[in-house]
C-alpha cells in the first residue's frame, strides 16, 4: 500500500463505516492524481467501494446481506463537499424532523446552495434542490431546517402555534445562529426569527419565575 493510500485508509477508518467521501477529502495528502490513483487501487482491493462518479464509501456490513447501501444523508454530504455547495434539510424533511408533520418524505432530498440535480450512488438516488432561502454556515441542521421550513410556509402561514412549537425545538446555539443569520434572510423571515426568540425568552423566564415562586418551591 502506498503512503497516500495508507493515509487515506487511516482517515477512512477514523470516520467509521458508513462514511461517503470524495477525493477532495484527501487533497491534503498529495496531488489530485496521486489521490485518485490511491482510491482506485483501494477500491480494486476491496478496502473501499466506488459508489458513483467521484464518490466512494466505507460501507457498513451486515452479517447476512454484506455491504449495505450508503445512507442518503451521507451521500448528500459527500456531493456537497464535492461541489463546494452548502447543504440543508429540505422543507419536508425539516417539517417531519421538527414535529410539524407526521409525513415522511417518500424520496430523500436536501436543499442546496448549488444547482438542482439528482445524484446516484450505489443504486440510490438523492435529490438536491436549489434553495431560494439562505443556507446558514456553521449552523445546525435544526437551525437550517427552520429556515427552509419558514421559506416553504411563507410569511402568512407562520401563526402563533407554529412559533410556539418551533421555539420549543431550538436550543441556545440554534437561536444564536438564526439571529446571526437575519441579515441574509428576507425581512419577514428575520422578523419571524425575532418572534421565535421572544417566545423562547418568555418561556425561559416563566420557568425561572416558577422555580422561584412558592408554587415552584413546594
Amino acid at each position: 500500500m502506498s503512503a497516500v493510500a495508507d493515509k487515506i485508509m487511516r482517515r477512512v477508518r477514523a470516520k467509521g463505516r458508513g462514511w461517503v467521501f470524495t477525493p477532495k477529502h484527501f487533497i491534503d495528502f498529495g496531488t489530485r492524481g496521486s489521490v485518485d490513483m490511491a482510491l482506485s487501487r483501494l477500491a480494486q482491493a476491496g478496502e473501499v467501494r466506488r459508489v458513483g462518479r467521484g464518490l466512494y464509501d466505507y460501507p457498513k456490513l451486515h452479517h447476512k446481506l454484506g455491504a449495505l447501501t450508503p445512507d442518503a444523508e451521507m451521500i448528500a454530504l459527500a456531493v456537497s463537499a464535492q461541489s463546494g455547495d452548502q447543504l440543508a434539510p429540505s422543507a419536508a424533511t425539516a417539517a417531519n424532523g421538527l414535529g410539524l408533520s407526521a409525513q415522511i418524505p417518500a424520496k430523500p432530498s436536501c436543499a442546496t446552495t448549488g444547482r438542482t440535480r439528482v445524484r446516484m450512488a450505489a443504486g440510490r438516488s438523492v435529490a438536491l434542490k436549489h434553495s431560494r432561502a439562505p443556507v446558514l454556515g456553521n449552523a445546525s441542521e435544526t437551525a437550517n431546517g427552520v429556515v427552509q421550513l419558514l421559506a416553504s410556509l411563507g410569511r402568512n402561514k407562520v401563526d402563533a402555534d407554529a412559533i410556539a412549537h418551533l421555539s420549543d425545538r431550538l436550543d441556545n446555539k440554534d437561536m444564536q445562529a438564526l439571529l446571526k443569520g437575519r441579515p441574509v434572510m428576507p425581512g419577514w423571515m428575520g422578523d419571524v426569527v425575532l418572534r421565535l426568540n421572544a417566545h423562547r425568552r418568555s418561556a425561559i423566564d416563566a420557568i425561572r419565575g416558577g422555580k422561584n415562586s412558592p408554587e415552584g418551591l413546594s
